[in-house]
């Protein structure tokens, strides 16, 4: 038997209307914000990543879906959807048009890791990316649409972390002050620790090896060194923040997994869904349109990965029911047959959901199978129906039975 990859997983039809409701509720919660979608490649060049997302990060360096095409050409499956769009962001010449724009995207994501709860080889993101705009107050407007999805959603018991990791400057005396920290012990980092030693040393604070996270402990924060615009604009974030009525807490340890982020960076996290729980993530990048020749234009973003919500909504058992069927059509004899094929493409045309019988089933199993799909509504139709022009409906919830004209079902169905 041929079964699926490791680290992926079938969305089967009667599971497939919950991720519709994370996804209806992504793009409400856009559109109120007048975010726009953007669809970008599943496969990008490789280079996209490796500039956007950054040589130091555990996804480059370990995680890539990355192969040779026919042509010789380096190519890798997305892993992460904020480098496509800044790609195509640059290369459509959209930063010529009216900035801010405010774009946003539903993908598939790909990273070879060991799978676990949240967290598979195959996944799917929710994530927003805004451009044009350095004012503190589109942070604060990222993060606010961020928390209005995960109400909508439902969400409970979900804290926001925000931090700022200041800017190219004032991190540079960061890194000194931290590689002198880190120093003495750095025979004791991971292999992967010690090459961020020199590339990127607040990689370090990020680093899920439990002695890498002893050793950073007592590590210097970040928010000791932020220069003058960055401390103004981070304290700018706290008070729109609070104005707006969302509550957060500081975390100096929140670095995020990428290398392209600047100032502000934020963490939504549950305590729900075992060890991966971070359920949405972002910040402000500033330098990456320019890395990809765009100039020198501010962009800040997240991402939510859809798994992990749904793992957190089935906690909760906050997702809503699935729609149910309307109207089942049970017809008695071959005539009815043909009647009730009509009656079902007529309600479908008005715009209610209906379903009859393909299988040849008698009365009573049909009644079963409309059981089983749900159905609030069965409508029988038999040689007695179609002499007197009638169809005889059933409410499935109360029991009560009427007979109502072929020509007026959808009347009588509202």
């Amino acid at each position: 038997m041929i079964t699926l990859p490791k680290g992926t997983k079938d969305v089967l039809p009667e599971n497939s209307y919950k991720w519709q409701f994370v996804e209806k509720t992504a793009r409400e919660t856009a559109k109120v914000f007048n975010a726009k979608e953007i669809r970008t490649p599943v496969f990008e060049h490789t280079e996209v990543f490796a500039r956007g997302v950054g040589e130091t990060t555990d996804i480059v360096n370990k995680e890539m879906y990355t192969f040779s095409d026919k042509g010789g050409r380096s190519v890798t499956l997305k892993p992460e959807g904020t480098a496509g769009v800044v790609r195509a962001f640059v290369e459509n010449g959209l930063y010529a048009g009216a900035l801010p724009l405010k774009t946003y995207y539903i993908t598939p994501c790909f990273r070879y890791e060991r799978p676990q709860a949240g967290r598979l080889r195959e996944f799917h993101q929710f994530g927003v990316e805004f451009f044009g705009a350095t004012d503190a107050g589109i942070d604060a407007e990222v993060i606010l649409l961020a928390k209005t999805f995960l109400d909508k959603l439902g969400v409970k018991n979900i804290t926001l972390y925000i931090n700022s990791i200041g800017c190219k400057e004032c991190r540079k005396e960061y890194h000194d002050a931290l590689k002198n920290y880190l120093k003495a012990n750095y025979d004791k980092l991971c292999d992967l620790c010690k090459d961020r030693y020199e590339k990127n040393p607040m990689r370090i604070l990020d680093c899920k090896n439990e002695d890498c996270k002893a050793i950073t402990e007592n590590a210097p924060s970040i928010l000791d060194y932020l220069c003058e615009d960055c401390k103004a604009h981070f304290e700018k974030v706290q008070s729109l923040l609070k104005a707006a009525g969302v509550e957060f807490k500081i975390n100096p340890k929140i670095v995020r997994g990428l290398d392209y982020y600047t100032k502000t960076v934020f963490e939504f996290v549950s305590e729900n869904i075992g060890a991966q729980g971070t359920v949405l993530g972002g910040g402000r990048y500033d330098g990456l349109v320019e890395q990809f020749g765009g100039g020198k234009i501010a962009g800040i973003g997240f991402a939510a990965g859809i798994e992990r919500l749904l793992l957190l909504l089935e906690s909760a058992g906050a997702i809503p029911a699935d729609d149910a069927l309307t109207l089942y059509v049970a017809p008695m004899g071959d005539d009815a047959r043909d009647k009730a094929f009509q009656i079902v493409a007529e309600m479908r045309d008005k715009g209610i959901s209906a379903e009859t019988d393909y299988m040849g089933r008698g009365i009573k199993a049909q009644f079963k199978y409309a059981d089983k799909l749900k159905a609030k509504f069965v409508g029988i139709v038999g040689s007695d129906e179609l002499s007197r022009g009638v169809i005889k409906i059933k409410n499935m919830q109360s029991g009560e039975e009427v007979y109502a004209p072929i020509d007026k079902i959808a009347e009588f169905l509202r």
